[in-house]
């Protein structure tokens, strides 16, 4: 009898162990839909400060290469914000940031035709204050 109670007992903690780890076998961490959009804002917020000139003189004299990776980079983001704002799944928002960075890419590409090889400075994602 005593036996068969401890069987038992060995074979519902063994059924109990195996669910517990096929389940957290099969979770896998994706990001959130939340989680994906406030990456998605961020890559975009920092290719829209880098479109902006801090030499508007520079810029206005770019060569051809230079010129056109300012323009891809300002398609990248006009392309990005448009689709920011249809986005509703973490897929969306992931195909954003990829066009965010990118227009990143270009806005690099430009900046060493200009001379000023520092990329546009990282903004943190959320600017937390304290006081």
């Amino acid at each position: 009898m005593a036996f068969a109670i401890t069987l038992s007992i060995l074979l519902i903690t063994g059924a109990v162990v195996g669910v517990i780890a096929q389940r957290r076998a099969q979770r896998t961490r994706s990001p959130s839909d939340l989680d994906a959009e406030a990456e998605a804002n961020h890559a975009l917020v920092r290719l829209t400060g880098g479109l902006v000139p801090p030499n508007a003189r520079a810029w206005s004299t770019a060569n051809a290469e230079t010129g056109r990776a300012l323009t891809r980079a300002a398609e990248c983001q006009r392309e990005a914000r448009t689709r920011l704002s249809e986005a509703r799944t973490a897929a969306d928002y992931a195909e954003v940031t990829r066009l965010a960075r990118e227009g990143l890419d270009h806005l690099r590409v430009a900046r060493a035709g200009l001379g000023t090889d520092s990329p546009p400075a990282p903004t943190p994602a959320f600017a937390a204050t304290s006081r």
